[in-house]
């Protein structure tokens, strides 16, 4: 790491190869050819290796190790400028609410900490909510009327940008008075026979799919008889008698029911962040590298907004 190179070094550098000519990128930072070639010249003593070839008849070319530090400079550069839009945006109180829609089968403590990372990144900056079924918020993802989610997963990757950010333990729901509840653990086989209330199949098909998936792997077909589009839809139907079901271990449960995990599987409820692949909300992408380096299923923390955990621009570098 240098601890000289900032951001006009790199900004001489970009200019510099993609003109392959001192003068002309000079002209283009508005700064003299003596100038740029020097602080370039004190840049390449300092990290002990060259970023440019000097070839009077070619011109100027990036070695490399340059053609490296190119496409990252371009990056940072890039971010820099957003960094600084989304400053002046948030100063001037021009920062658009953000619209995230989730679905009723995703954890409420997930929205706890996501409205908690997002005010520690921008404060004062406004979340609009809006809850329905996984189809019912990709359809208005692909519409435009909303910026991004948090849904069960499958959701497809090649048409959304996906990122994981929790995964819990599925386990079977039943009344306290049943007679699997004195079990500390329920196979999977004691409970197929009457494990029959689901999530509405309409409601998240990939899901439903990967569900029947998950039971024909253990050599039972899926029996579905009773459907709920919410969780407390499914609870409901537990207590009342009409089977048993298979809910997230996070979920609340309502007061006469218990859960017991299932032994000797590893099935999880996947709860994903998504967003268009090409996403129009200026907070986006600060968003997106935020849960790149952070679990958003983890125990509630206020972030540290990004300037206050690099203050120094030096800190790029490395």
């Amino acid at each position: 790491m240098s601890d000289i190179v900032e951001f006009r070094h790199l900004e001489y550098l970009v200019a510099i190869a993609e003109r392959r000519n001192f003068s002309k990128a000079a002209e283009h930072v508005l700064r003299s050819q003596p100038a740029i070639s020097h602080q370039i010249k004190m840049v390449e003593a300092d990290i002990g290796y060259p970023l440019l070839v000097r070839d009077g008849r070619n011109g100027v070319y990036p070695t490399p190790a340059g053609e490296f530090v190119l496409v990252w400079a371009k990056v940072v550069l890039a971010a820099k400028k957003e960094t600084f839009r989304m400053a002046r945006a948030i100063h001037e109180g021009a920062v658009p609410p953000l619209r995230l829609g989730f679905s009723s089968f995703v954890n409420e403590f997930l929205l706890d900490n996501f409205r908690i990372l997002y005010q520690g990144l921008f404060p004062e900056c406004e979340i609009r909510l809006s809850s329905g079924d996984t189809k019912h918020i990709l359809e208005r993802l692909e519409s435009g009327s909303l910026d991004c989610a948090l849904l069960p997963l499958p959701v497809d990757k090649d048409i959304w940008k996906v990122r994981p950010v929790a995964h819990s333990p599925l386990v079977i729901c039943m009344r306290s008075d049943d007679p699997l509840s004195s079990q500390a653990h329920v196979t999977i086989q004691q409970a197929a026979p009457r494990l029959t209330v689901f999530r509405a199949p309409e409601s998240h098909p990939a899901a439903h799919s990967h569900l029947a998936e998950m039971f024909a792997e253990v050599g039972l077909p899926l029996h579905l008889v009773s459907s709920a589009a919410t969780p407390t839809d499914l609870q409901l139907m537990v207590k009342q008698g009409y089977g048993l079901t298979l809910i997230d271990q996070l979920c609340p449960l309502e007061a006469g029911l218990v859960t017991r995990p299932l032994s000797n599987l590893n099935w999880t409820a996947d709860t994903a962040f998504i967003m268009p692949k090409t996403h129009s909300h200026m907070a986006l992408m600060f968003v997106e590298k935020y849960l790149d380096e952070h679990d958003l299923g983890s125990v509630r923390k206020q972030p540290q907004p990004a300037a206050l955990r690099e203050p120094r621009q030096l800190k790029l570098i490395g």
